[in-house]
C-alpha cells in the first residue's frame, strides 16, 4: 500500500472514530446518595455528580425507581429570601464537563416510596437521556444530616 494511500485510510479511520465513540459512550453517576428525612414522609431526596466524559453533551430528561411512585428532576432556588422548588424539564450535561445534584440546588425528588428505606440500604435509580438511553445507579440512603 503507497504512503498516500495508507494516510487516506488513517485520515478515514480518525475521522469516522469521534463519531462512534460518541455512541458508546456514557456519562457516569458519581457517589449517588439519598437523604432519608428524620420523620415519614411522602418523598426524600437525591443527589449525584453526573460526569460526562464523552465528545457530545447529554440531556437528561427523566428519572424512575422501583422504590418510588415518581422521580422528577428539582432545583432549590432562593427567591425574595425564600427557599422555592420548582420542577425541571430537562437538564443538560456538557461535554467533558459535569453537574452536581447536591442539597439546596438541582435534586432528584424521590416521591411516594414504595417501602421504609433503611440507612445503609441502596434503592435503584434509572436516569433517562434524551437519546433513549438509560443510566442507572445503586443510591445509598444516609442520614438526614448527611451532606
Amino acid at each position: 500500500m503507497s504512503i498516500a494511500r495508507l494516510a487516506a485510510v488513517l485520515l478515514l479511520a480518525a475521522a469516522a472514530a469521534p463519531a462512534a465513540y460518541a455512541g458508546d459512550c456514557m456519562p457516569v453517576l458519581e457517589s449517588p446518595w439519598i437523604r432519608k428525612p428524620p420523620m415519614a414522609m411522602p418523598m426524600m431526596a437525591g443527589f449525584a455528580t453526573i460526569r460526562n466524559p464523552c465528545p457530545a453533551s447529554v440531556t437528561l430528561v427523566g428519572a424512575s425507581s422501583p422504590a418510588f411512585g415518581a422521580v422528577e428532576l428539582h432545583e432549590t432556588r432562593r427567591v425574595d429570601g425564600v427557599s422555592r422548588m420548582r420542577h425541571v424539564e430537562s437538564l443538560d450535561v456538557p461535554a467533558g464537563g459535569a453537574v452536581t445534584l447536591a442539597p439546596g440546588g438541582l435534586h432528584l425528588m424521590l416521591m411516594r416510596p414504595q417501602a421504609d428505606a433503611a440507612i445503609g440500604e441502596s434503592l435503584e435509580v434509572e436516569l433517562e437521556l434524551a437519546d433513549g438511553r438509560t443510566l442507572g445507579a445503586a443510591f445509598q440512603v444516609r442520614d438526614a444530616t448527611a451532606r
